[in-house]
């Protein structure tokens, strides 16, 4: 029986990335699924995430940029400010993290928006069920949310972490189980830990970082946007994160060009960025539109 090393799997993911942008077909021994491409017309679309019943708009508010000082930094009531008027705007989706210490801002926030129109995220960063099972039942009693829409499993960085991880898998799978979580995932921090991610048969939701120019991110765009694919082909939701390398596209001309590259994808369902002013959101709006036209 022939191996393929790692790199020779990663190499070849990344052709198979380049034949279904092409529209051809995936040549890794697995069965052609057909899968719509996502095509946004505005960052305000509604969409539902992969195989879960979760809906959010395509672009949502991110909370931990540099580790969710910059949003810590505009105090709870410019936040829930911004929050509102991102959803006066069109916006459903806030993504949030035990790590970012923004759950009382996200709390605040919610009791001025109807809960029942938006898709709050966020995560844990538990290395046992124990440590899992309670970071759930603290996350539902610090955002006052019954019943989170998705946890994920923090900032993995490891190869085989979903053997790692097991325990925190299983528990949070019993929290889907008995309804005080909808879905589970995983963000990654590495190209090794997003492979793995990609063929954990448990998760529901990716949240991977991609833009155009490869900044911040787990590898090569081209890697990065061939485990993204083949998430989509199993039916996951795919979220992105670090569309303006968190701020390090300084130019509108920078941005649009990231933005282009994201949704040309046709895989990525919706995304965050870190905003901190609501032009910086309206400016967002904009160029999404202009990227999809």
């Amino acid at each position: 029986m022939s191996t393929i090393t790692r790199r020779e799997f990663l190499a070849s993911t990344s052709l198979a990335a380049g034949a279904v942008a092409l529209g051809g077909r995936f040549a890794m021994g697995e069965p052609a699924v057909a899968v719509a491409p996502i095509k946004p017309t505005s960052g305000t679309d509604v969409v539902t995430l992969g195989r879960t019943d979760i809906k959010t708009s395509v672009l949502g508010i991110g909370t931990g940029t540099r580790g969710g000082s910059e949003q810590r930094a505009m105090g709870e009531e410019a936040f829930v400010k911004l929050a509102r008027e991102a959803f006066d705007r069109g916006i459903r989706y806030i993504d949030t993290a035990d790590m970012y210490r923004m759950h009382p801002f996200v709390k605040t926030a919610l009791k001025e928006l109807p809960r029942e129109e938006l898709f709050i995220q966020t995560k844990t960063r538990a290395k046992d069920a124990e440590k899992t099972k309670a970071d759930v039942e603290r996350f539902r009693q610090e955002l006052s949310i019954e019943t989170l829409d998705t946890v994920l499993i923090h900032c993995m960085t490891k190869d085989q972490w979903p053997g790692d991880m097991r325990p925190v898998i299983d528990a949070l799978l019993e929290a889907k189980q008995k309804g005080r979580v909808r879905a589970i995932g995983v963000s990654c921090h590495t190209l090794d830990a997003l492979v793995d991610a990609a063929d954990c048969p448990e998760m529901d939701v990716h949240l991977v970082r991609i833009n155009h120019a490869g900044d911040k991110m787990d590898g090569p765009p081209a890697d990065v946007a061939a485990q993204i694919a083949r998430m989509q082909k199993k039916g996951r939701g795919v979220l992105g994160m670090k569309i303006y390398g968190e701020g390090s596209f300084k130019t509108r001309e920078e941005r649009l060009k990231s933005l282009k590259y994201v949704l040309g994808l046709g895989a990525v369902q919706a995304f965050t960025i870190g905003f901190s002013k609501i032009e910086h959101i309206d400016e967002t709006l904009e160029l999404i539109k202009e990227a999809t036209a």
